[in-house]
């Protein structure tokens, strides 16, 4: 039976019944009331007349203004004020028409027609409230009875968009949620009461868990990067509260929340620092009507730097990647969300010159974004030529065609791991920065005695850590051991990574490229490094679990090239400040060209053929830093010491 009352609604013409029911008999009741129950207009029939135009009056106008089609049980404001309005408009129509038309036609005697209006509006209006109410009080009753087990939840903040969260919770949750309370710490707002709901501060979390055991704290996404957020979201991720993240308000406001749309608190949103600023005039003033051409595209760092490109209004971007799926997804995606845009997609290997010569001469791009590259660590370590054959001659490819073709600015992305390096990865990065900045040195003095004198490449380096989210970051790999139901694979107790979000690097990418005069390498504030095995105990406990209780993490030992700390700057490079206080210069050693790019061609020829120790005892040699860690090619340091 409740099952039947909690799944079915009344018939709207029911509900218009019952409310002229109860109109009416309030109606009669104040008559009666003013009248001091004599009955004797009863007996002459004039009270008939008064009530039966009163009933038709009140039915058109409910009728009219739609008050029977809401279902009773999700009754708000809105039907209360719908309500008072049905009722007033009634009892200025019925007035009037007493007044001026029924009362001379039938020559009825002089009743107080206008107090009794008044009695009425009080009486009807209190009792049509009352039956919603009333009704809304027995859907929930039942609702719990049914729903089982609840949960014990707070909500942060105690704004209007939290208390619409509340009212989400209360309409859509199934009676499975008890409010206990808001979290804010507005003095102004603490131990008071909002809808029957108290607020607290935030450093009673850890209180109000021992004494009623919460399960769920509700966060508005927009707003977690907040240091008080932030640390009440911390105090409940180790209390083991499972913390919910409501999507940004203009994705809902427009219409309802739904439950669906909440989800649970990702690692990512607690790793997330306060927005970076960037100057947007400068970034548009270099990229608004340029073409730009951005490499390994349908990557996580080339599809982002796509997305904010396209946001400056170039004339043209053009999209250059090897994959063939990726590359599909980021058209059908930006043409939806920039239509009208200029996209030229390529497919291409950055290895074959003469594929990106003819993209090259075909749109002469203005500004270089080389995204494109190897990153793997321990897959690099096992192919080292083809880490050197992408990641260096690849790069050289594009910056010798970009001198060719007169482009402003290329802006080359590389990683901290070509800081030190201890693996191929890493140096076959530093290689690519060291002939660029040996490029730009040439190339200034090459365009000066030309005619094109000051229009020569400006070749810029950005250097940064790992970013959440990106391909091969070890977040989504630690979700879905999580979701195997364990165990996480930690390589090493101790080791530590940088991490940053992706749009936040691509817009230090985009403000560095702008700034850049050529031959810097710029280096980002990545912020704290970050301990790889307490991040696997937070995501653990994000997902309501306890660590090496419900899932067990388990050292594999570093992998090959790995190393425990990571660097943005080696022991011989200082750093100059820029006007952007998370943007620095690395002030490195420079390299003669002529130098460089014979050691370039004779690492290329050794990789082409296949002569792997001879390869990477090359790279060791113009990069004296480079020594391997738990790796085959280890024996080669010895060699040469």
């Amino acid at each position: 039976m409740k099952l039947y009352l909690l799944n079915k609604s009344l018939p709207k013409w029911i509900i218009l019944l019952i409310d002229q029911v109860i109109a009416s008999w309030a109606f009669v009741f104040s008559f009666l009331l003013i009248r001091q129950f004599e009955f004797t207009d009863l007996l002459r029939g004039h009270f008939t007349i008064y009530v039966g135009l009163y009933c038709l009056v009140y039915l058109c106008t409910s009728y009219l203004m739609r008050i029977h089609t809401g279902l009773i049980r999700y009754s708000g404001t809105q039907d209360i004020l719908r309500i008072f309005t049905a009722v007033l408009t009634s009892s200025l129509i019925y007035g009037a028409a007493v007044a001026i038309i029924v009362g001379p036609m039938f020559h009825l005697r002089t009743v107080n027609i206008f107090v009794v209006l008044l009695v009425n509006f009080f009486i009807s209006s209190s009792l049509l409230i009352m039956l919603r109410i009333g009704a809304k009080a027995l859907f929930y009753y039942i609702k719990r009875s049914t729903s089982g087990e609840r949960e014990t939840v707070m909500i942060y903040g105690s704004n209007g968009y939290s208390l619409l969260v509340k009212q989400a919770l209360e309409t859509s949750g199934m009676g499975k949620y008890i409010i206990a309370g808001f979290i804010d710490d507005n003095p102004n707002k603490v131990d008071k009461t909002i809808q029957q709901v108290r607020v607290y501060r935030g450093k009673d979390i850890k209180k109000l868990h021992r004494a009623i055991h919460i399960d769920k704290l509700f966060v508005l996404s927009e707003d977690l990067k907040t240091d008080d957020k932030k640390k009440v979201i911390e105090k409940c991720v180790e209390l083991g509260i499972k913390v919910l993240t409501v999507p940004p308000t203009a994705e809902w406001m427009t219409g309802h929340l739904r439950l669906n749309q909440i989800q649970d608190l990702k690692i990512e949103d607690l790793l997330q620092r306060p927005p970076i600023v960037i100057e947007n005039k400068k970034v548009s003033r270099d990229l608004s009507g340029k073409r730009v051409l951005i490499t390994g595209g349908a990557g996580s760092i080339g599809s982002e730097i796509v997305r904010q490109v396209l946001s400056y209004n170039p004339e043209m971007v053009i999209i250059c990647d090897q994959a063939e799926s990726p590359l599909h997804e980021l058209q059908l995606e930006m043409e939806e969300a920039y239509p009208g845009s200029e996209l030229k997609l390529c497919i291409a290997d950055i290895q074959n010159f003469n594929r990106m010569y003819s993209i090259f001469k075909e749109y002469t791009p203005h500004f270089v974004y080389h995204a494109a590259a190897y990153k793997h660590v321990p897959m690099m370590e096992n192919n080292p030529a083809e880490a050197i054959l992408t990641n260096v001659q690849g790069t050289k490819n594009l910056a010798d065609l970009s001198m060719t073709f007169d482009v402003e600015k290329f802006v080359m992305i590389s990683t901290d791991k070509a800081v030190n390096p201890t693996n191929i990865m890493g140096a076959s990065k530093r290689i690519a920065e060291i002939y660029i900045q040996s490029l730009n040195s040439v190339g200034k003095d090459v365009k000066q005695s030309s005619e094109n004198k000051g229009k020569q490449t400006r070749f810029i380096t950005t250097r940064f850590g790992n970013v959440l989210g990106s391909n091969g970051s070890v977040i989504p790999r630690f979700r879905a051991q999580i979701q195997k139901g364990g165990p996480i694979t930690v390589t090493h107790p101790d080791i530590t990574r940088y991490f940053m979000t992706i749009p936040e690097a691509v817009q230090l990418v985009l403000e560095a490229g702008t700034m850049g005069k050529g031959g810097e390498i710029f280096i980002f504030d990545m912020g704290e490094p970050v301990k790889i095995v307490n991040l696997a105990k937070k995501m653990i406990k994000l997902a309501g679990l306890v660590p090496d209780v419900d899932i067990d993490i388990v050292y594999s030992g570093l992998r090959p090239g790995e190393k425990l700390y990571e660097e943005l700057l080696n022991e011989e490079e200082t750093t100059i400040p820029t006007h952007h206080n998370k943007i620095k210069i690395s002030k490195v050693r420079e390299y003669a060209y002529n130098e460089v790019v014979a050691d370039v061609n004779e690492l290329l020829t050794l990789s082409k053929e296949s002569e792997e120790l001879a390869a990477v005892k090359k790279m060791k040699g113009m990069v004296p830093e480079f020594l391997s860690k738990n790796s085959r090619f280890e024996q080669l340091d010895t060699v040469t010491e």
